[in-house]
């Protein structure tokens, strides 16, 4: 019995690894360009870490013109969930980063590198597999886990180090015959990777993000093949980047203690190592500690909160790539109205501890960008995120011609944007005073400012109405008119009057101004008192002061 006569045993239908190598050729592209990926396993949502992940990854292969490919890591099935392929699938989709390669439905993929999908590369595994038996570099284990598990309470009570090494390695000490013997017999069996590594010696790696790390040599002989004949995470990894030709592995950095095992696995199948990049995670400022965004705690955690409040994708990639590399807010302030796909990342200058996600920031963002957004942009967002989320703004939108006014309200003021909406859930609060059925349907509370004497009021609002308001004024005849009612009622024509010679006067044409404002919108803070009266037109303006002067 020799070692290629076990592996025949073991996997006799496992084609050549040559045929392998063949069908996955090098990839042709230019020198320099980056081939990522994006790996997660569908096992529950996708965390905004993923995303972060998925981003850079993207990001780095466009702008070197490399490939970016999503492959699903489904080989544990017990903990994958329904529909986890289209959630993994969708999320992308929703912030625009779509792969060139790989699953593009829960059942489809593109590319010539595939499957992408684990689940269904079992034949390639095995073929490798049975390389390495061939090599002596793996073989057969018959330890129940019952056996596995005694193991590790021995060692634990031993105080020693956990694992399946060394002496403790039982099944690596049988003959050919015994373990030809004990297969034939129909014993379960896993395959184990026969490690050469010592735990004394030390392994020194180069990480893009981290730099210089040490560690001891991996001489655990992990399982590289189930008993289900599925491969475990580190070797299908191994395989998988090795036959999709991966130049960069950007990835956790809880990942980071697995590389003297990964880059065993590359060298001992005879593959080039990919170059890692262990990236660190988000964290949460909590009541002053620092801890990961967390599932089960933090709503933001879930790359499907973004979309369910309704912040744009521009807005959460911009923020990613802010803590993705600090040089990002200076270039975007330098280039307000670039591409962000302009800007190049470099894995070098990205943060070696985990960067505090900041929901206040990101919503500053947020607003920054949908201020850049013209009205129909603003129209179609919100309208998008309304039929799934809000149907009572959905039918406020209805009526596209005003609702295009509505938004457009200061959107053309390149000097000072709009900067009133952080995401869709604000449009309806931020807009619906602009609509008569919604306004005259509510109670609504006046929010007076100085000016809180309602005789006052209704006498300033009857003469404006009476004596000065002009649907036709343009904003400097429209603004003369204020000064001149509030001269009329003793209030200054300027503030710079007002603040002069404060005892004067009643007060300032802001005050005058701000009671035409609430009578309108019942809001004494909004975007400019001008435009919105254009809006609303003379009809709904009148209607409106008379429901004060009733």
């Amino acid at each position: 019995m020799n070692y290629k006569e076990l592996a025949d045993l073991i996997f006799p239908n496992a084609k050549d690894i040559s045929y392998y190598e063949e069908k996955y050729p090098e990839r042709d592209l230019q020198e320099g360009a980056i081939v990522t990926r994006f790996a997660p396993s569908p096992t529950g949502f996708v965390h905004i870490g993923g995303l972060y992940q998925a981003l850079i990854a993207r990001k780095l292969s466009k702008q070197t013109k490399g490939v970016f490919f999503l492959r699903v890591e489904d080989t544990d099935q017990k903990r994958e969930v329904e529909n986890g392929v289209s959630g993994i699938v969708n999320s992308l989709k929703d912030f625009g980063l779509e792969p060139d390669e790989g699953m593009i439905t829960e059942t489809r993929e593109i590319g010539n590198y595939g499957p992408y999908q684990q689940s269904r590369r079992k034949e390639i595994y095995q073929s490798y597999a049975k390389y390495m038996i061939t090599q002596g570099k793996a073989y057969p284990c018959f330890c129940t886990p019952e056996e596995g598990e005694e193991l590790r309470k021995t060692q634990e009570q031993a105080k020693i180090r956990p694992g399946y090494y060394g002496v403790w390695a039982k099944c690596r000490k049988l003959s050919l015959e015994e373990m030809a013997e004990k297969i034939k017999s129909g014993m379960p069996y896993i395959i184990r990777f026969k490690s050469q590594g010592r735990e004394d010696k030390k392994i020194k790696h180069k990480d893009i993000i981290k730099g210089n790390v040490e560690f001891p040599e991996n001489d655990q002989d992990i399982v590289i093949i189930k008993a289900d004949g599925l491969p475990t995470y580190h070797f299908a990894h191994a395989v998988d980047d090795h036959l999709m030709r991966t130049t960069h592995i950007i990835r956790s950095d809880e990942w980071l203690s697995s590389v003297p095992l990964h880059l065993q696995l590359f060298q001992e199948l005879g593959f080039k190592a990919p170059k890692y990049a262990h990236i660190a995670p988000i964290m949460k400022n909590d009541c002053g500690n620092k801890r990961k965004l967390s599932k089960r705690k933090d709503p933001e955690a879930a790359v499907s909160y973004y979309k369910k409040v309704g912040i744009p994708k521009q807005a959460v990639k911009e923020y990613l790539l802010n803590i993705a590399n600090s040089s990002f807010e200076n270039w975007r302030r330098a280039n307000k109205e670039a591409d962000i796909d302009d800007f190049e990342l470099q894995l070098n200058k990205m943060s070696v501890s985990g960067a505090l996600f900041d929901m206040v920031k990101l919503l500053d963002v947020s607003k920054i960008v949908i201020s850049n957004f013209d009205a129909i942009t603003v129209y179609n967002e919100s309208l998008k995120w309304a039929q799934e989320y809000d149907k009572e703004l959905e039918e406020m939108l209805l009526d596209k011609e005003y609702s295009l006014k509505v938004l457009g309200i200061e959107r053309n003021n390149s000097n000072k944007p709009r900067k009133d909406l952080a995401k869709w859930e604000d449009v309806k609060e931020n807009i619906i005073y602009m609509y008569d059925n919604k306004f005259f349907e509510e109670k609504i509370e006046y929010e007076w400012q100085k000016v809180n004497n309602l005789s006052q009021i209704k006498d300033i609002l009857n003469v404006y109405l009476g004596k000065y308001y002009d649907e036709n004024a343009d904003k400097e005849k429209w603004f003369n008119d204020i000064k001149d009612l509030a001269e009329e009622f003793g209030f200054a024509r300027e503030v710079k009057e007002y603040k002069k010679e404060p005892d004067k006067w009643k007060g300032h044409v802001g005050d005058i101004s701000t009671i035409i404002r609430v009578a309108l919108t019942g809001r004494h803070n909004t975007p400019d008192l001008y435009e919105i009266m254009r809006v609303l037109g003379s009809q709904s303006i009148e209607k409106r002061i008379n429901k004060i002067r009733e």
